[in-house]
C-alpha cells in the first residue's frame, strides 16, 4: 500500500470512528434524559428530640465549691478541640500526642475510612461509559466441510483484529445512583466511627492518667500511715516492756499494721494495670514503654463546661452521626432493591478493523463496527426480588430503631455525666470536711495519749478514721477529674476542628 492509500484509509477510519462516537453520544444523551428519577425514598435526617434539657428537674448552673474550686456550666457554648489541655498537664499532653500517633484502634479506623473512600470513588465509575480495547491475532485452517459442503482442500490463513468497544448502562430507575448513595453513606459511617474512636481514646487516656496519679497518691498515703503505725508500735512495745501499758495494746497495733500493709498489694496491682493500660493506649507493649510519673496535683480542674444543647447533640456526637449514616445506607438500599424489579437498559458500540495481514488493518475495507441496545426485564424470580425489597424496608426500620436507641443512650450519658460532676463536687466537699476533722481528732488523741489521758485503742480508732478519710479524699479528687473528662466525651466535644481530629485527614 502506498502512502496515499494509507492516508485515505486512516482518514476513512477516523471518519467512521467519529460517526460511531457521535451515535454513541446521542444514545448517552437520550439515556441521560431518561434517567430523571431514582426509585426508593429520598433520605431525610431524623429530627432532633423535642427536649430542652438532659436531666430531670432543674439542670445545674454551677457546682458547689470544693477544694477551693467550683465548676460552671455554659449551655450552648463551644470549646476548642483540645479540651484535654484544660487540665494543664504537660505530661498528659505528651501521652495523648503519642496515643493519637500510634494507637492501633485509631489507625484501623482510619484505614477502614480510606478503604470506603476508595470504594466510593470506584462506585462513581458506573456513571461513565465503559471503554475497552482489544487486539487479537489467530492462525486457523478453514474448510467448507464445516458447513456441510463437499469436502474441499482446507485454506490456512491468519486473522488480525483490533477493536474498541463502549458500553453504557442507562440508570433509568436510579439503582446505580442509590448504590453510590449507599457507598457515600458508608464513608460517612466510617468517618464518624473514626471520630468516635478518637474521642474515646482521648477519654480513656485522661481517665487512665488520673487513675495512675490517684493510685500513686493512695500508695503514698498508705506508706506514710504504715510508717506512723510502725513508730507507734515501737513506742508501745517499749511501754509494754516498762509495764506502763498492757501487752494487748501491742497485739492490737500489730494487727492494725498488718491490715494496713495488706491494702498495699491491691493498690500496687491497680497501679501496674493502669500503667499497662496507658502503654496499650499509646500502641506499645508494657515492657517497652513506661508512662511518665503523674501526680494529682499536676492536673488542674476545668472551671467551665460548654454544654451542648440537646437539639445540637444529635448533630455533633460522632456515634449518633454514625448511626444516622447507617440509617442513610439502609434507605439507599431500599432504592437499590426497588430498581432491581424494573428493566435494565444498556447501550453498546464497537469499532475496529480486521484483516488477514497487519498492514491491511488500516484499509477502509477492514473497518468493522456495531451499535446496539438491550433491555432486560425480570419476569419471574419466585418472589425473590419482592422479598428482597421487603427485607430492605425492614432493615431500614431496624436501623431507625437503632438510631433512636443511640440517641437515648447518648442523652442518658450526658445526663449521668452532668449529675456526676455536680455530685462529685458535693462528695469532695464532704470528704474534705471529714479529712479535716479526722486530722484534728488524730492530733488531739495523739497528744492526749502522750499525756496518758487516753488509751491506745482510741489512738488506733483515730488512725483508722484518718486513713479512711484521706483515701476517700484522694478518690473523690480523682473521680471529679475523671467525670469532668467523661462529660467532654459524652458531649462529643471538639472534633469539629479538622486539624485537631486525629492529626491525620479523616474526611
Amino acid at each position: 500500500m502506498n502512502p496515499k492509500d494509507t492516508h485515505r484509509a486512516v482518514r476513512g477510519s477516523a471518519a467512521g470512528c467519529r460517526r460511531v462516537l457521535m451515535s454513541l453520544f446521542l444514545g448517552l444523551l437520550t439515556g441521560q434524559l431518561l434517567t430523571g428519577c431514582a426509585l426508593g425514598p429520598d433520605f431525610e435526617r431524623p429530627r432532633a428530640p423535642a427536649v430542652t434539657q438532659y436531666t430531670q428537674g432543674q439542670e445545674p448552673a454551677r457546682t458547689v465549691t470544693a477544694g477551693g474550686q467550683a465548676q460552671h456550666f455554659a449551655y450552648g457554648a463551644k470549646i476548642s478541640a483540645d479540651w484535654w489541655q484544660l487540665f494543664k498537664s504537660p505530661q498528659l499532653d505528651l501521652i495523648i500526642k503519642e496515643a493519637v500517633a500510634q494507637n492501633a484502634d485509631l489507625q484501623a479506623a482510619q484505614a477502614r475510612l480510606r478503604q470506603n473512600q476508595e470504594n466510593l470513588r470506584a462506585g462513581y465509575g458506573i456513571f461513565f461509559p465503559q471503554v475497552s480495547g482489544s487486539f487479537s491475532s489467530t492462525r486457523q485452517r478453514f474448510t467448507t466441510a464445516q458447513f456441510g459442503a463437499a469436502n474441499a482442500p482446507g485454506t490456512i490463513f491468519s486473522l488480525f483484529t483490533s477493536s474498541v468497544s463502549v458500553s453504557y448502562l442507562l440508570d433509568v430507575f436510579g439503582g446505580q445512583r442509590r448504590t453510590v448513595e449507599g457507598l457515600a453513606a458508608q464513608v460517612d459511617y466510617r468517618n464518624y466511627t473514626a471520630l468516635a474512636t478518637y474521642l474515646t481514646l482521648l477519654g480513656n487516656v485522661v481517665n487512665a492518667a488520673v487513675a495512675q496519679a490517684a493510685y500513686g497518691a493512695q500508695i503514698e498515703a498508705t506508706d506514710q500511715l504504715i510508717g506512723f503505725q510502725k513508730e507507734q508500735l515501737r513506742i508501745t512495745e517499749t511501754q509494754a516492756q516498762a509495764g506502763t501499758v498492757p501487752y494487748a495494746n501491742v497485739v492490737s497495733l500489730q494487727a492494725q499494721l498488718a491490715a494496713t500493709e495488706a491494702t498495699l498489694p491491691p493498690l500496687r496491682q491497680n497501679l501496674d494495670k493502669t500503667r499497662h493500660l496507658l502503654a496499650a493506649l499509646v500502641g506499645r507493649t508494657p515492657g517497652e514503654w513506661t508512662p511518665p510519673r503523674l501526680r494529682l496535683g499536676d492536673f488542674t480542674l476545668p472551671q467551665e463546661f460548654p454544654v451542648t444543647l440537646p437539639s445540637q447533640l444529635v448533630r455533633q456526637r460522632p456515634d449518633i452521626l454514625a448511626a444516622e449514616a447507617t440509617l442513610h445506607n439502609a434507605s439507599a438500599n431500599i432504592g437499590v432493591a426497588t430498581a432491581a424489579m424494573f428493566p435494565n437498559f444498556n447501550l453498546t458500540a464497537s469499532y475496529g478493523q480486521t484483516a488477514d495481514e497487519v498492514t491491511k488493518l488500516f484499509a477502509t475495507s477492514a473497518n468493522i463496527w456495531s451499535l446496539g441496545s438491550a433491555i432486560a426485564q425480570p419476569l419471574f424470580r419466585g418472589g425473590t426480588l419482592w422479598h428482597q425489597r421487603k427485607a430492605a424496608i425492614e432493615a431500614y426500620q431496624a436501623s431507625a430503631a437503632d438510631y433512636r436507641q443511640v440517641v437515648v443512650t447518648a442523652f442518658q450519658q450526658v445526663a449521668d455525666s452532668l449529675r456526676a460532676v455536680e455530685h462529685d463536687a458535693e462528695t469532695l466537699k464532704a470528704q474534705a470536711a471529714a479529712l479535716a476533722a479526722a486530722d484534728q481528732a488524730l492530733r488531739l488523741v495523739q497528744a492526749n495519749y502522750q499525756a496518758g489521758l487516753v488509751n491506745y485503742l482510741q489512738v488506733l480508732t483515730a488512725d483508722n478514721q484518718y486513713q479512711q478519710a484521706r483515701l476517700g479524699y484522694i478518690q473523690a479528687q480523682a473521680l471529679r477529674l475523671q467525670d469532668s473528662a467523661a462529660l467532654f466525651v459524652a458531649l462529643g466535644q471538639g472534633w469539629w476542628r479538622p486539624e485537631a481530629r486525629t492529626g491525620k485527614e479523616l474526611e
